[in-house]
């Protein structure tokens, strides 16, 4: 087990050369624009159809248009469905504030918003999100897989190696994100390997392949970075000031993400934890301070067989 130097936790790092490795490619990984999902799930099935994973439930689960809920070892991608009140004051009727029907307006000669802007739209409204693997800077599962199942690629993306997992469930509980997951009838964890197979290849992962409004966009992580920064100041220009990026920055608690997004709420609204940290930043401490328990423990064992003999 590799425990991660606590001095270097927050600052910019890519992880290829940590991770030992020379001449490594510039860092790759998605920019998901939530802004522009219009929820068709393509990224989804392309995702099971390019690595053969399992379907995942055909039922809808009664919250929503949503029939996989979260990642799981079967659901490596996952459109979200938010249907959320929205709290705008539209032809004088006051904004939702229970569930049930919605007042959406009179229809119209134009699509909803078109004539009237952002401020004239309906008080309800559709956020969807198509999560991921976030192949963590500071990858806790890395650090806690006992067997080298996962790894980190020189493209600076976190896989795992299924043929040696040997199940122990360690990376899912150290995941800050809940990403992780082991399959039911083999015990072995499965998760986003951002297509490796792909990129070794110069192909783009399957699912930023299927997407048909670019809202999942695949690069160099520098270069995403860049143009995430320009949509959200468009966004911002275009009336839609809640707009924000989640995951980008390197200075967080898991020393940035390498799938990012552009939200337009707050990241509980999407289930994402707020503040993520890398939950094996205080194992260095831990391990110290365990050790001189230890021997305290040692040392006042042996002074009391001494004090006792004499």
């Amino acid at each position: 087990m590799v425990l991660p130097d606590p001095n270097s936790l927050y600052g910019p790092l890519d992880p290829a050369p940590e991770a030992g490795y020379e001449d490594a490619p510039p860092r790759m990984g998605f920019f998901t624009d939530t802004s522009v999902c219009i929820g068709c799930k393509a990224c989804e099935v392309a995702c099971k159809e390019w690595n053969g994973v399992p379907q995942s439930g055909l039922d809808l689960l009664g919250m929503s248009y949503d029939n996989t809920g979260a990642l799981t070892a079967n659901s490596w991608r996952h459109v979200a469905f938010v249907e959320q009140p929205r709290p705008a004051d539209v032809l004088g009727e006051p904004a939702a504030t229970e569930a049930g029907p919605q007042f959406l307006g009179m229809p119209g000669s134009q699509p909803p918003g078109r004539g009237s802007g952002a401020q004239g739209r309906t008080d309800f409204r559709w956020l969807m999100m198509s999560d991921v693997c976030k192949h963590c800077t500071h990858a806790a599962c890395l650090d806690v897989c006992p067997t080298g199942s996962l790894f980190r690629t020189e493209f600076g993306t976190v896989v795992v190696q299924e043929d040696i997992c040997n199940g122990c469930g360690y990376c899912i509980s150290a995941c800050p994100y809940g990403v992780i997951d082991q399959r039911k009838d083999d015990g072995r964890a499965w998760k986003c390997t951002l297509c490796y197979d792909r990129l070794g290849a110069g192909m783009t992962p399957a699912c930023a392949q299927a997407c048909p409004t670019e809202s999942i966009q695949y690069g160099p992580l520098d270069e995403l970075r860049e143009r995430a920064a320009v949509r959200v100041e468009t966004l911002h220009e275009r009336g839609v000031p809640e707009a924000r990026l989640y995951g980008h920055d390197p200075t967080d608690g898991v020393g940035g993400d390498g799938a990012f997004f552009l939200l337009l709420d707050e990241p509980e609204v999407y289930g994402l934890p707020p503040d993520p940290v890398v939950t094996t930043r205080d194992l260095p401490k831990m391990w110290k301070r365990a050790g001189l328990a230890a021997l305290a423990m040692a040392a006042a064992t042996v002074a009391a067989f001494v004090g006792g003999s004499s």
